[in-house]
């Protein structure tokens, strides 16, 4: 769907007229920004200055949608796992409606072609380019949940409207690129504990101007919620012709890239992680059993670990640069598994309690707490390490050699991004190799 003229510049005509305000020192650009349009400073912002603000009724979403009448009556037959489907379903109405009052909002993507998440990968290249770092199985899961979705919720809301939609243009293709851009440029507003585990959690909106920036983990703007309009707002000072980056929440790189379609070049995401998968851990420990009444122990033990909802078949202990963001978990499941029979049965007969205050402090597992660890949790977590190394199709050197400019210049844009997310997850797996050595 691409509109004529300057879209960028009839993007900022519209945010004039639906009462959105925008800062007279920034501009809307494709040049100097990371990626796609962004917000660029024209001049030197302060801390606590106000980018832009949005009103609420400038929101899309399914309360101020041209078909907000019928989503709201057919909310009940709308629930999904996702929560997304009355979004989705306003996204597909206004999207394709020649009357929509957002057309120049979306003519910003034109035809989404500049979303490149892997769900839009032939499955060989997700797979040789994304081997072990969890993106190909959650990509799975997306991709049989957008086919369901479809087929049983939306496709039946369709028919019964045949006057607004048709299943030849509202097609299963272009509600997957819906789905994509509400994963890369949606907002959630949160709520309140209570209110969250009372309600679940917000529905998904799109915020003009707001989900134009770009994300980067060392941000300088953040967006705040008010009753009555939405506000991106400097957190830091800002330098003429920088670009304004927000925060999309601390994100790993393989979620970068699963959610929003690129990933932070090493070492500029402080919030990368590597999983380790729990069944891995159970291999390992497998691995060690020396013979029959050893492996059956080990299978007691992970039954047992299975009992105190400390690990699962799906489940993956998450290692940052610093800590174990999955602590506890790791922790309980190292000591359980490194335990002797007595020590076990003990153990068990005290259903996984300990009383023991320095153990409590223990399971606090920053880098100097896994440097400490006893010699046998050491060596099974050295060893699941070693097995999660081995899921991915090459090795360290293979993609420090891939990162040498000469070499990475050669790589299509898909290789680099997927580079970045395999290296900073192995840079972490080698630094945790060394601390428990």
């Amino acid at each position: 769907m691409a509109a004529g003229g300057d879209p960028a510049a009839a993007f900022v005509a519209w945010c004039g007229a639906a009462g959105v305000r925008l800062s007279p020192k920034v501009r809307l650009s494709r040049q100097g920004t990371v990626s796609g349009y962004g917000l660029v400073a024209g001049e030197e912002l302060a801390a606590g200055e106000l980018l832009v603000a949005v009103p609420r009724p400038a929101l899309l979403s399914q309360h101020t949608c041209g078909i907000r009448g019928l989503l709201r009556d057919a909310q009940d037959a709308l629930q999904s796992q996702s929560g997304w489907v009355p979004l989705l379903l306003a996204l597909l109405y206004e999207y394709t409606a020649s009357s929509s009052p957002w057309r120049p909002y979306f003519a910003l993507w034109e035809d989404f072609r500049s979303l490149d998440h892997p769900m839009f990968w032939p499955e060989e290249e997700r797979s040789r380019l994304l081997q072990g770092t969890g993106i190909p199985e959650a990509v799975d899961k997306d991709l049989a949940n957008i086919q369901l979705e479809y087929s049983s919720i939306v496709l039946p809301f369709m028919q019964a409207h045949p006057d607004v939609f048709d299943p030849k243009v509202h097609t299963l293709e272009l509600y997957k690129q819906l789905v994509a851009f509400v994963m890369a440029y949606s907002f959630q507003e949160p709520l309140d504990e209570e209110d969250e585990d009372e309600k679940g959690p917000n529905p998904p909106m799109m915020v003009p101007v707001a989900d134009i920036l770009n994300h980067v983990a060392n941000h300088n703007a953040n967006l705040e919620y008010a009753p009555k309009c939405l506000r991106m707002v400097t957190t830091r000072p800002i330098s003429k012709g920088q670009e304004i980056f927000n925060t999309y929440g601390q994100m790993a790189n393989w979620q970068l890239l699963h959610m929003y379609g690129f990933a932070e070049p090493y070492p500029g995401n402080t919030n990368d992680t590597a999983d380790i998968q729990m069944v891995t851990v159970r291999r390992a420990a497998m691995q060690r059993a020396k013979n029959e009444a050893q492996r059956q122990l080990v299978s007691e033990q992970w039954d047992f670990l299975c009992q105190l909802e400390m690990v699962g078949e799906e489940g993956a202990f998450v290692v940052g640069w610093d800590e174990v963001l999955t602590e506890e978990e790791l922790s309980v499941t190292l000591k359980v598994l490194c335990m002797s029979e007595e020590e076990f049965k003990e153990y068990k007969e005290q259903d996984g309690w300990e009383d023991d205050s320095e153990e409590e402090e223990s399971s606090t597992l920053s880098n100097e707490a896994l440097s400490r660890l006893k010699p046998p949790c050491k060596k099974l977590l050295y060893d699941s390490v070693l097995l999660t190394l081995e899921s991915y199709r090459s090795d360290l050197k293979a993609d420090q050699d891939l990162l040498k400019k000469e070499a990475y210049e050669k790589l299509s844009q898909r290789e680099q991004q997927a580079l970045h997310v395999r290296y900073g997850q192995k840079r972490i797996l080698h630094q945790l190799l060394e601390l428990v050595r």
